[in-house]
């Protein structure tokens, strides 16, 4: 699985599977994280969570209501980078 490719991500199992495989990119990659620390990437983690309903709208998409498995890895996977 993509990393960035969250779409086949449907149900628990398939989240757990991401959530292992964002953790080992960290451990091999974590130059490509901007929030290394666990307080920075809860800051973005919220941050992209406030402000999410935006980035949806700029991308043309329509915003997840109720959010879905797929979402709760979007936010992760925004977390990583967001400032």
């Amino acid at each position: 699985m993509d990393i960035e490719d969250t779409d086949a991500i449907q149900n628990h199992k398939d989240l757990t599977r991401f959530v292992l495989q964002l953790r080992e990119e960290f451990l091999q990659d974590p130059q490509n994280w901007e929030n290394r620390d666990l307080d920075s990437f809860l800051e973005a983690l919220a941050a992209w969570i406030g402000s999410m309903e935006n980035a949806y709208r700029n991308n043309n998409l329509p915003f997840p209501e109720p959010p879905s498995w797929r979402t709760f890895a979007d936010m992760l996977l925004a977390a990583r980078i967001y400032e």
